[in-house]
């Protein structure tokens, strides 16, 4: 069977052939220096996947084995909605095949050189998504060491997704001195303690990099730019940049915390998140974004669903508040079987990547099982105890062009290990996109 599909990979390059018995391979979508990436379908499940096709040869005579053992390694280890899934991996005596989530939406690149700087909320939904999956690459171990535009895909809905962990490093690649010493990167993209060549945070770097992107989002340009790359690096080395004067107050503020050349006084996460400009809830609609493949299959059932529309009737019968406190604080979350609503001026898209997000907080002690326009629904990873797995409901409804009301509720399992998720996983993950409105 391994020679079959392999002959047939290579007659047709790559597509028309089954492969493994598993993928109908399609068009190729692109080239890379060790091979070829090829549209595909699932014949299991029906899905659309991105196949990449890497051939030994290559990868043996120019010495990277090993970067791509990494990279399937920490792709393992990964699952994040904003980060591109690694669905499996295969192997001949010649090829590696991964079979990754196809992205429609191309790179953010081409949609920043295509349309220039974005508005600032639409910078701000790409930027709290890339926080989000670079945090969570963080608690696991993982630092990314090349977070530019070009390594950032969307999808069709608009959401971001990391690829491209070639040059990452694990926590354990550190040496005595509890640092990484590779030089590696983007040049316009690297911290400057990476530039220096004498040991660095990984987290510090990535977040120097995510600091560069979000002035790139903003500006359409790059902070640091010289046709002499030697003179470019001591402008990184002296944060020797400026702002432009039309971004507004809080950007301003924000933007020389992460560009901070000293990685020791350098934003947080923790600090970041608490930012003005960060926290500031978004008023745009959703994300839109051109695809990039022109040929998409069918999508699953609701894919393409809109939040349903809530009537007045059904908005005053729930109408206790558009208040997310009864979710966390003590006997009140049983006023509606566990359970309480909230407004919010952020899109479906943004409201479901922080219900998604809100399960990857607890260590995979939560999972997806649904999502889409009208709702997420996310279960326990274990089966629970005597109640059985926990599993909680949030359905989204639109009750005016901009404003979306959020149902949250336990739909199973013990309450006490619901109150647990919401204080600890929910409640961060949604706490500055509740709205309510002035009465």
């Amino acid at each position: 069977m391994e020679v079959e599909a392999e002959a047939a990979e290579e007659k047709k390059g790559g597509g028309g052939g089954v492969l493994q018995g598993r993928y109908e391979m399609g068009r190729m979508l692109g080239c890379g220096n060790f091979g070829r990436v090829h549209m595909a379908n699932d014949l299991r499940t029906g899905e659309s996947v991105a196949v990449k096709v890497l051939t030994k040869e290559k990868i043996i005579r120019s010495g990277m084995m090993e970067q791509i053992k990494r990279e399937i390694a920490v792709m393992k280890r990964v699952s994040h909605p904003n980060i591109v899934k690694l669905h499996e991996v295969m192997a001949t005596r010649t090829k590696i095949y991964l079979a990754l989530e196809l992205v429609r939406g191309g790179e953010l690149f081409a949609r920043i050189v295509r349309c220039g700087r974005v508005k600032e909320d639409v910078a701000r939904h790409y930027f709290r998504q890339l926080i989000s999956a670079v945090d969570f690459c963080h608690s696991r171990g993982v630092y990314h060491r090349d977070l530019k535009p070009e390594n950032l895909l969307l999808d069709e809905a608009g959401n971001l997704k990391i690829v491209d962990f070639g040059l990452s490093a694990l926590v354990d690649h550190a040496r005595d001195d509890g640092l990484l010493h590779t030089l590696c990167g983007t040049p316009g993209y690297a911290a400057p303690e990476v530039l220096r060549d004498k040991g660095y945070d990984g987290a510090k770097a990535d977040l120097w990099s995510c600091g560069v992107i979000l002035y790139v989002l903003l500006t359409g340009s790059l902070p640091f730019q010289d046709e002499n790359i030697i003179t470019m690096y001591r402008k990184v080395q002296r944060g020797d940049y400026r702002c432009p004067p039309w971004l507004s107050t809080d950007a301003r503020r924000l933007i020389p915390r992460l560009l901070d050349p000293n990685p020791r006084t350098r934003i947080t996460v923790a600090q970041l998140v608490d930012m003005p400009w960060f926290k500031k809830t978004s008023v745009s609609r959703q994300v839109s974004v051109e695809p990039l493949v022109d040929t998409a299959p069918a999508c699953e059932e609701g894919d393409k669903d809109e939040p349903e529309t809530m009537n007045a009737f059904q908005l005053i019968s729930l109408s206790e508040g558009f208040d997310l406190s009864p979710l966390f604080e003590g006997d009140s979350a049983k006023r509606r079987e566990g359970g309480t609503l909230f407004a919010t001026r952020e899109p479906a898209s943004g409201v479901i990547s922080r219900l998604e997000e809100a399960a990857t907080r607890g260590g995979g002690q939560m999972r997806v099982t649904k999502s889409g326009a009208r709702g997420v629904r996310l279960e326990g990873a274990d089966r629970g105890g005597t109640k059985g797995r926990l599993t909680v409901a949030a359905d989204i409804f639109s009750v005016a062009p901009s404003v979306l009301v959020v149902d949250v509720k336990k739909d199973g399992g013990d309450t006490l290990e619901y109150r647990c998720f919401c204080t600890e996983q929910l409640r961060p993950a949604l706490q500055d996109i509740v709205w309510a409105a002035d009465v």
